[in-house]
């Protein structure tokens, strides 16, 4: 996707109800731009959060005074959970307290807290329990995506769980033989399931592939919903997205291409 594209979207959700319309009215896959909505609202939030803390007296007091916690968010812009996290800190509850009342919304005696606590988990898409495992479960089906392609194409690997102790960082799958992808020899694949723009693939080069690139060589990272096309890759990473039928694979040790080079029929 050319990044133009990329930005008219992402300029375009603001909201998460934005999702369902720009699908309706682009044809776009919905997940596809939920996504795109999850990590604009999550840097949103991390860039406004000391602004917004800097403000908890303030929206302590509205919230004493009787506006819900809810519309103190949808006023400031601000996502539910990270709003009412606040406000109850600057209340004098602990993190922990906050969370078992999220969690555990039942045991609140306070009528008005409880229903207001519920209100905010049911709105928040992202920073709730929910909205918490839906975005695990993305990731989950990503990682089992990619294994399935490779279990497919008898590569053999070694996964995260497979190799926990044993290193710093470890990618999702290291494989047991060095794989030429596409011309690029690499030795292991992280799956991504978000989309590679600018900041996302940065942030994921900082916070991961860089050390796997120290650690074990050149990868290849397979962001599934996408990435925008003007992506600077440093020396020892390469990007797919989930086209993953144009793939074309051989053993590294093997010359020129051979008869069973890997080609999938079928997108997957």
């Amino acid at each position: 996707m050319k990044y133009e594209e990329f930005k008219a979207l992402y300029d375009r959700l603001s909201t998460h109800d934005d999702v369902k319309a720009l699908s309706e009215k682009t044809g776009l896959d919905e997940e596809l731009l939920n996504v795109i909505y999850t990590q604009r609202t999550v840097r949103d939030a991390t860039k406004r959060y000391h602004v917004v803390k800097r403000n908890a007296p303030r929206l302590l007091k509205e919230w004493k005074s009787g506006t819900s916690l809810l519309e103190i968010a949808r006023k400031w812009e601000y996502p539910p959970i990270l709003t009412a996290l606040l406000i109850f800190q600057e209340n004098g509850f602990s993190k922990k307290q906050f969370w078992k009342y999220v969690r555990e919304p039942e045991c609140i005696t306070n009528p008005r807290t409880q229903k207001e606590i519920i209100e905010i988990t049911e709105a928040d898409t992202i920073y709730s329990p929910w909205g918490n495992e839906v975005q695990y479960k993305r990731g989950t089906w990503g990682e089992e995506k990619l294994q399935e392609w490779l279990n497919s194409h008898n590569i053999t690997y070694r996964t995260e769980k497979d190799l926990r102790g044993k290193f710093a960082k470890t990618p999702d799958c290291l494989l047991d033989e060095p794989l030429k992808v596409n011309g690029w020899t690499i030795n292991w694949i992280e799956s991504k399931a978000s989309f590679g723009d600018r900041t996302e693939f940065n942030r994921n080069i900082r916070g991961q592939l860089g050390q796997y690139v120290d650690l074990f060589g050149h990868g290849l990272v397979v962001y599934w919903f996408g990435h925008v096309d003007e992506v600077d890759c440093p020396p020892g990473i390469e990007i797919i997205d989930a086209d993953l039928c144009k793939m074309r694979c051989q053993k590294a040790s093997e010359d020129g291409f051979c008869p069973e080079e890997i080609v999938d029929e079928d997108r997957t």
